[in-house]
């Protein structure tokens, strides 16, 4: 249809996005980054807060200062004069004036590049939430959907001495998207992971996965590598030294794979080895620490190298009160060694992918990790454009940590009623997890049948684990029913619990009556794990959660205040609350 002559394109356009929306950054353009040299683009960004979307709407990052004949035009922006605001973090906690926001927000900087020679240049976001917009020089270069997986961008032959990039971060809530627009934790917003440029050869190596061969009796160890570039044909080398493995892998079409023959020392966690492992192919080297393990079920058991074992956890937010979602490394090792105090030898990551850091530390510490994407809730199940949103993400998700020894499971969801909809997508996607990495085990977060009190979910045909929140005691008020449901069930699989627990305020004391004391809790997790530790398929706990996180729909006064207070510390972990030592006993004794 003909727009009007005074038709303004930046004022009266609805479908502006569609433009944007066109050009997707998805798993695919993912590289194999670990073990490669980076140079940082952390560091203070110009940034502005966009509620209207008029930098998208209007182009500013075309910068068309003069008109066509010369005459300055007026605008709406001045990039280089506007605040500063750190990178990578969450723009909530940098002043108190962004806490709440939720909408789109320009970030913006300048950078100089030094040509080093025939080289292919790509920019790394660690992560962007919720999607993200990227300009270059005035080019528009693509759009990243998922708030916390990384996505690259190659910029080869785009980058000048003197280069701007722009990037629309947006973290406005919404139905169709993963996660969708009621959640149980805070909105952050922002680019809270790094930034960083990674410089590489004409022909690179894109992607590299080494594992035990599942099945081997630990004997075998398998090698693929695919490379990008004009030099598809020729010989990959891979290097463990420390194993006497020195191996010629022939690339054909720009893949390679061999079967090694090995006997490494097993990683768990009581003993995390890693051995280090260098992969070339002609001008291009990736060195990096791999453990080696074996994880799968047996029956009603999980095992580990060979020997059943109880995933003795807790559950974990990626949050701190100083820096939201842009935890530091000192955080994760934090939170690590306070699970290790509990005498944990795992834990669950929720309910959305962590730092990649945080497997590359639990794979030192050694720590059991279970990894998610935020299928959360109520999302639309039967919406394509959701799925294949959720697929991307968990594609993202295991191409970035299959090699981590770390990562046991990958879960698909949580919390999620058990509709026709919701089992045809999340078993595609646990279907699709079993694809990409059939060395690890595949679970979900299950809702239990609260009016029968059995463990029953049709997802679980799909699941190699059984994951199951339940709260008895808290909101399943009557306890004696949790007793029930596991008198009721009789799954041919093993069951981790991977949620229960109570809010309690820290230090608000009262009887075992009072819900929101620490006495109500301390309560509960006693009544827990004395049922909990009777039940012979149950071979795992992950209480919720390991410390206070904030959450807006949590608003009694007395003992939330826009917290979760379900910790067993404080928010800024200062504080213990009497459950956590239970927990500590009973994983003592496991």
């Amino acid at each position: 249809m003909k727009q009007p002559a005074n038709f303004v394109d930046h004022l009266h356009n609805p479908s502006y996005l569609d433009p944007y929306l066109s050009k997707p950054i998805t798993h695919q353009s993912m590289i194999y980054d670990n073990g490669r040299d980076k140079e940082s683009l952390n560091g203070f960004w110009n940034f502005g807060i966009d509620q209207y979307d008029t930098c998208l709407r209007a182009k500013w990052f075309e910068e068309n200062y003069t008109d066509a004949e010369g005459r300055t035009n007026p605008m709406d922006f001045s990039f280089d004069e506007w605040e500063k605001i750190k990178v990578p973090s969450s723009w909530n906690t940098q002043q108190e004036k962004f806490f709440y926001y939720e909408g789109s927000a320009v970030y913006t900087r300048t950078f100089r590049y030094i040509n080093n020679g025939e080289e292919r240049v790509f920019i790394k976001f660690g992560a962007v939430n919720y999607d993200a917009k990227v300009f270059l020089n005035r080019e528009y270069l693509g759009f990243h959907k998922g708030g916390s997986t990384p996505f690259f961008i190659e910029v080869t032959g785009r980058l000048k001495e003197s280069n701007r990039i722009l990037v629309v971060a947006n973290n406005t809530r919404k139905r169709e998207q993963v996660p969708n627009e009621n959640t149980d934790w805070f909105n952050y917003g922002g680019v809270y992971r790094d930034v960083e440029i990674i410089r590489l050869p004409q022909t690179f190596i894109k992607d590299f996965v080494i594992q035990l061969v599942p099945g081997s009796e630990f004997s075998k160890i398998s090698a693929a590598f695919a490379v990008d570039g004009p030099e598809l044909q020729g010989e990959g080398n891979l290097t463990i030294p420390e194993l006497g493995i020195s191996l010629s892998i022939q690339a054909l079409n720009g893949k390679g794979t061999a079967i090694l023959d090995a006997q490494p020392e097993l990683w768990s966690p009581e003993n995390p080895k890693l051995y280090e492992v260098t992969l070339t192919y002609g001008e291009d080297s990736i060195r990096e620490k791999i453990g080696f393990r074996e994880i799968r079920v047996d029956g009603t058991d999980i095992v580990l190298n060979g020997k059943p074992i109880y995933l003795k956890g807790i559950s974990t937010h990626e949050e701190s009160v100083p820096n939201g979602k842009a935890i530091s490394d000192e955080e994760i090792i934090e939170n690590f060694n306070l699970a290790k105090q509990m005498n944990c030898n795992y834990m669950r990551l929720a309910h959305y992918p962590h730092t990649e850091k945080a497997a590359k530390l639990a794979d030192e510490m050694g720590i059991m990790l279970w990894e998610e994407i935020p299928v959360y809730w109520a999302i639309e199940f039967d919406n394509e454009d959701t799925y294949q949103d959720a697929e991307n993400q968990l594609t993202e998700l295991i191409q970035r940590d299959r090699n981590r020894a770390s990562v046991i499971i990958w879960s698909v969801g949580n919390e999620n009623a058990d509709t026709e909809a919701r089992l045809k997508f999340m078993s595609s996607l646990a279907m699709k997890a079993k694809e990409l990495d059939p060395t690890r085990l595949v679970s979900a977060a299950c809702l239990l049948d609260h009016d029968n009190h059995v463990i029953d979910d049709r997802l679980a045909e799909y699941l190699d684990v059984i994951g199951a929140n339940e709260y008895y005691g808290w909101y399943q008020t009557d306890f004696n029913n949790l007793i029930t449901l596991f008198e009721n069930s009789k799954p041919d699989k093993p069951v981790v619990i991977t949620e229960f627990g109570a809010d309690a305020k820290a230090g608000h004391r009262g009887t075992i009556d009072e819900k929101g004391t620490e006495d109500c809790q301390l309560d509960i997790y006693k009544k827990q794990v004395d049922v909990l530790g009777k039940i012979p398929y149950v071979k795992g706990t992950s209480p919720w959660i390991l410390y206070d996180f904030r959450c807006p729909r949590r608003l009694h006064p007395t003992t939330q205040n826009y917290y979760n207070t379900k910790g067993l510390l404080s928010e800024d972990k200062s504080y213990t609350k009497p459950a956590f030592y239970v927990m500590q006993e009973f994983y003592s004794n496991k």
